[in-house]
């Protein structure tokens, strides 16, 4: 899809926020991971959540998760989103320990639960931006 096609809001990557995006523009989805305490986190800042340090490292994810909370939208709140209506807004739970707030895609609404295991799949939708989502697993 060619970037003046897109229309929906779109992410502007920041310093802290860049590797998280050009991870996902390679189907990889990326945490971070303080190097003086140990802890992850998401979504990325400048410093660690836990001890301030701004230590951090890129942690690669599996990628795999479950639905920790969810609801769905039959009805969007701005023009952009009208085509899409219905669709899951969830908190996905990754393996690693932190949430993600994200969509559920490929998933019939009635299938949708918590604790549904869920896979990353990416969708580019444009040269720059690579939006990670979630399906059933």
């Amino acid at each position: 899809m060619a970037a003046n096609e897109y229309r929906k809001p779109l992410p502007i990557p920041q310093p802290h926020t860049r590797a998280f995006w050009q991870a996902a523009r390679q189907n990889q989805l990326k945490i971070q991971k303080c190097r003086q305490c140990g802890h992850v986190q998401h979504y990325p800042r400048a410093t660690c959540t836990a001890c301030w340090s701004a230590e951090l490292d890129w942690q690669t994810c599996t990628g795999r998760g479950t639905v920790y909370s969810y609801t769905i939208a039959y009805r969007s709140t701005t023009p952009e989103f009208v085509n899409d209506d219905p669709y899951i807004v969830a908190i996905v739970e990754l393996e690693e320990g932190v949430r993600m707030t994200t969509n559920i895609v490929d998933c019939p609404l009635t299938a949708i639960g918590v604790d549904m295991p869920v896979q990353v799949v990416f969708d580019h939708v444009t040269e720059e931006i690579a939006l990670p989502k979630f399906r059933p697993a």
